[in-house]
Parts: structure tokens; C-alpha cells; sequence
């Protein structure tokens, strides 16, 4: 069992940055690749990036790619997301992801529903 908790969300102009953590609790952080997935009203949950086991290999969507920045750091059990030059279109609820599928170095864990654990979700918004 692996419980994770997001923090970081909150307001923030265009343009601007915020930074996401996702600690987490439970046994082998390391065994799980980990992803930020976010959610707008109306909206179903949209992949934002993911990690692999590793911590070297990453994926993002097209829509944050050059812009967020995913990490972890394996000793802290913690995922963090680094957002820059935020726009409008951003703004949601964030959620961080664990999971064990694992298909090989070049598959990339992008669908929700590959996902056993999921945080709480912290809120993004930003004005513009």
C-alpha cells in the first residue's frame, strides 16, 4: 500500500512558476513509476508527465513540454513537478500517480487507468 500527498498548488499569475510535491508513504517508492496527472471542471483526469522507476526517464504532454519539469529524489519517497510559465490553460486539480506496470524502458505509463494509487490532488490556478 503506498499513500502519497500532494502539496505546492495555489494561485499565480501567468507567467508565472509554482513547484508540486508528492511525498509519499508504504514500501519501495523506487519500485513504482510515478506521474502527474491533472483534472479541470467538466473535464476527465489528463496526463501531465511521468517518471519511470529510474528517475531518468520522462515523458510529458505535448501541452507542458519545454515548460514542466518532472523529478524524484528515491531517498525522500517524493515526486515533485516543476511548472514554469504557467497560462490560464492550467489551471486544475493535480494529482500524482503511483504504479507497477511496466512495459520496458520505451513504454510510458500515460493512461489513468494503469494507475493503482492516487493522491488527494492540490489545486492549480492561475490568472491571467
Amino acid at each position: 500500500q503506498v499513500q502519497l500527498v500532494e502539496s505546492g498548488g495555489g494561485l499565480v499569475q501567468a507567467g508565472g512558476s509554482l513547484r508540486l510535491s508528492c511525498a509519499t508513504s508504504g514500501r519501495a517508492f523506487s519500485s513504482y513509476a510515478m506521474a502527474w496527472f491533472r483534472q479541470a471542471p467538466g473535464k476527465e483526469r489528463e496526463f501531465v508527465a511521468v517518471i519511470k522507476r529510474s528517475g531518468i526517464i520522462t515523458r510529458y504532454a505535448d501541452s507542458v513540454k519545454g515548460r514542466f519539469t518532472i523529478s524524484r529524489d528515491n531517498a525522500k519517497n517524493t515526486v515533485y513537478l516543476q511548472m514554469n510559465v504557467l497560462k490560464p490553460e492550467d489551471t486544475a486539480v493535480y494529482y500524482c500517480g503511483a504504479t507497477l506496470v511496466d512495459r520496458g524502458s520505451y513504454y510510458f505509463q500515460t493512461d489513468a487507468k494503469e494507475y493503482n494509487y492516487w493522491g488527494q490532488g492540490t489545486q492549480v490556478t492561475v490568472s491571467s
